[in-house]
């Protein structure tokens, strides 16, 4: 069975972007969004706590 290439290009790069969000969080999340409010945010959880940075950067790959 052939998938199109859409499909694994989008799949691919997600997973890419979440493996960059639980090890450096902020990278994961400009990758999605580039230099947005939800890149700052996601800058201060990861300063504040490095769990709620990982938690927001997966929301924000997961949710687009």
């Amino acid at each position: 069975m052939a998938f199109s290439s859409n499909t694994g290009d989008s799949l691919g790069g997600d997973l890419f972007r979440i493996i960059l969000a639980i090890i450096l969080p902020p990278l994961g999340v400009f990758f999605e969004v580039g230099l947005t409010k939800h890149f700052w945010i996601n800058v201060l959880l990861t300063l504040l706590g490095y769990v709620p940075g990982i938690v927001h950067a997966v929301w924000i790959i997961a949710r687009r």
